[in-house]
């Protein structure tokens, strides 16, 4: 686990509803159970700060971090699509974004993983596809120099999923079927203080969870076949999140000294 990674995860799960800012001495203890060293903290803290998703804040615990707006609408994104808090109507049409790409490589590189992230596939060169429009578009296109145009399908046939690799997310949906209580299970008994095992249980739950945003669209359930294993994926995930997260709670209220 990269210790950035981990740190959008503390920051989004634990931190987003208090206030959004932690001393660093409170995030290092948080990271702790999970493997990330205090000096991997602090590296991946300072290259955030560069990257604009957090800012110096002088707290009483003494100096912290707190989340930049453009970090806070990802993460509100993000926490939205991992516990599933939002469920958009489809109305039957297609988003299309015809991209201006930009020059460089690296920005280009960078569009695609976004665009990518957020729900899009690509169908031809530039052209993108979405059963709905993504709120975080025009961010993700003036971030990379790009420009683009808009449209709305009414229907293709066939129906563009094919731009997703929904065998692969099949099989790995089924792959989190089949390990996610043995993970859960491997942390709980890796921790004498059960808040601590339930928080690093949990995290790691979440974190690998995640990973399905790279990968999993989010397509309206009449697209997917009636037995898509991404649906009983989804209940398991929230019946143990929602099972470890009061010993969870209690583990970071101590961390922050609440």
């Amino acid at each position: 686990m990269q210790a950035r990674s981990a740190l959008f995860d503390v920051y989004g799960d634990h931190l987003r509803s208090r206030g959004s800012q932690a001393p660093v001495a409170a995030i290092v203890r948080m990271l702790d159970p999970v493997g990330i060293s205090a000096p991997a903290v602090r590296t991946a803290i300072s290259r955030m700060v560069m990257q604009g998703w957090l800012e110096p804040v002088q707290l009483a615990g003494g100096r912290g971090y707190r989340t930049t707006e453009r970090a806070n609408r990802r993460l509100d994104e993000t926490g939205n699509r991992v516990y599933g808090r939002v469920v958009p109507t489809w109305d039957g049409r297609w988003h299309l974004v015809l991209v201006g790409p930009p020059a460089s490589r690296a920005a280009r590189t960078r569009l695609r993983a976004d665009l990518a992230f957020v729900g899009y596939a690509e169908l031809v060169d530039n052209v993108w596809v979405s059963p709905y429009p993504r709120v975080e578009l025009e961010e993700i296109l003036e971030r990379a120099g790009a420009s683009a145009r808009t449209a709305r399908a009414d229907g293709f046939d066939p129906e563009p999923t094919g731009a997703w690799d929904l065998d692969q997310l099949r099989a790995s949906y089924d792959v989190w079927l089949a390990s996610a209580d043995q993970l859960v299970r491997h942390h709980l008994a890796s921790h004498d203080d059960p808040d601590e095992a339930a928080f690093a249980a949990r995290f790691h739950l979440v974190h690998e969870w995640r990973k399905f945003l790279f990968a999993d669209p989010g397509l309206p359930s009449e697209l997917l076949p009636a037995d898509w294993p991404g649906r009983d994926a989804a209940d398991l995930f929230t019946a143990e999140a929602s099972r470890l997260k009061p010993g969870t709670d209690r583990f970071v209220a101590r961390c922050l000294g609440s």
